[in-house]
């Protein structure tokens, strides 16, 4: 069933537990989340990168996830992953998304809170959940070097949730995106102190190379949905360099990519707590 990421975020604060959110390219990734989800009967957060490069044109592969999600038995949310102009974003409506992530994490807390509100009142007119992030979650690949230390802070998020009316706040609290440079070194006295001041469910970006027990005890911490890509595609290649790809098993090379994204994804939903959590 489609839904929207409030909802399914909303009960993930309540039954404290996170979503995975795993970003997809095309339908093979997507038919493997939402099977998983269904296999463990736990909602789903389906994210897209708005320059999605397999599928350019976002709002065909908008058509493709509402479909499929559409008919799954358990609760999917369709997000625009790091929406980024305002024509970006409401394409990502258009093209069907019942959520839309909008990053202005680089510019000033001022100019941020002014283009994340504007885009909020054109989201919500449409029941569309919106995602912003304050502080600034940045690549693995210069972890080692300066630790990421644009972190968010709780009286600020506050605020900023405040101002701008958003469904759910993305915060930076340690974790990179992509592959880490160096050992992850969450601060959970930060993610609590957050948590206690900010209404809304958190989202934790860079899941991925983050480590089981973090992403566990960041999700009873507070965090309510986890993005997800690196480890997943990772899986995915590990499981095809095992296959016997030979003769007549080359046309199993689709099955096999499919089979090592979607055992990741259980794996994550089982960490977060999700499993068993649809309606």
């Amino acid at each position: 069933m489609l839904v929207t990421m409030k909802e399914i975020l909303d009960k993930a604060k309540e039954g404290h537990y996170a979503v995975a959110a795993p970003n997809v390219d095309n339908e093979h990734n997507l038919r493997a989340c939402i099977e998983a989800a269904e296999e463990l009967n736990s909602p789903i957060i389906i994210g897209v990168p708005i320059h999605s490069k397999p599928n350019p044109d976002i709002c065909y592969f908008g058509r493709i996830m509402q479909d499929i999600a559409i008919r799954a038995s358990v609760p999917v949310a369709i997000n625009l992953d790091h929406g980024g102009s305002y024509d970006e974003c409401v394409m990502g409506i258009r093209a069907g998304f019942t959520s839309i992530m909008v990053d202005r994490s680089k510019l000033s807390f001022e100019e941020n809170v002014a283009e994340v509100k504007e885009l909020v009142k054109v989201a919500h007119a449409v029941n569309v959940s919106v995602e912003a992030e304050l502080g600034h979650v940045g690549g693995g690949e210069t972890y080692a070097v300066d630790g990421y230390e644009n972190l968010t802070e709780p009286d600020q998020a506050a605020k900023y949730v405040e101002e701008t009316g958003v469904d759910c706040l993305a915060v930076a609290i340690g974790t990179a995106h992509g592959f880490y440079k160096g050992e992850p070194f969450i601060r959970f006295e930060l993610l609590e102190e957050i948590a206690k001041k900010v209404s809304v469910p958190l989202v934790l970006h860079g899941g991925s190379g983050t480590g089981d027990e973090n992403l566990a005890k960041a999700a009873k911490l507070g965090i309510c949905k986890v993005n997800l890509s690196i480890d997943l595609r990772q899986a995915a290649i590990d499981e095809l360099n095992n296959a016997d790809l030979t003769g007549y098993g080359l046309y199993g090379f689709y099955k096999y990519i499919a089979k090592g994204y979607k055992d990741k994804l259980s794996h994550y939903i089982r960490i977060l707590g999700s499993e068993g959590k649809a309606w």
